[in-house]
């Protein structure tokens, strides 16, 4: 069964950014030919209805796929976050999917992460 479309927007050539994923969407992420999730979304930041990042793992890790959870404010993203992406992105496969709420934190991380 093939999933609902991923709302995915690139940012950079191998790199994506989309709004929060669930467990469902990983198998969907590996046939598009991700090789890598990275997941900045805290836990339940807004309720219990939120998938959580050890359900999105299990379903990344059972497509085949690398994952990471690094979780960072929507408001603030540290130096130090910015620097474990960039950490993340040295050592992650390419093409790499980031998400959280909507895709703007992660963006947003991505860009601090180039300037490390």
């Amino acid at each position: 069964m093939i999933g609902r479309p991923l709302p995915l927007r690139p940012i950079a050539e191998d790199i994506f950014a989309a709004p929060q994923l669930g467990p469902a969407d990983m198998a969907e992420a590996a046939r598009l030919g991700f090789r890598a999730v990275v997941n900045n979304r805290p836990d339940f930041e807004h309720g219990p209805d939120q998938p959580a990042n050890a359900d999105i793992e299990a379903a990344a890790l059972a497509a085949g796929l690398e994952y990471r959870f690094l979780p960072v404010s929507g408001a603030y993203q540290s130096p130090e976050e910015a620097a474990a992406l960039a950490q993340l992105l040295v050592e992650l496969p390419r093409p790499l999917l980031l998400f959280c709420r909507s895709g703007a934190r992660s963006t947003r991380l991505y860009h601090l992460s180039l300037q490390i």
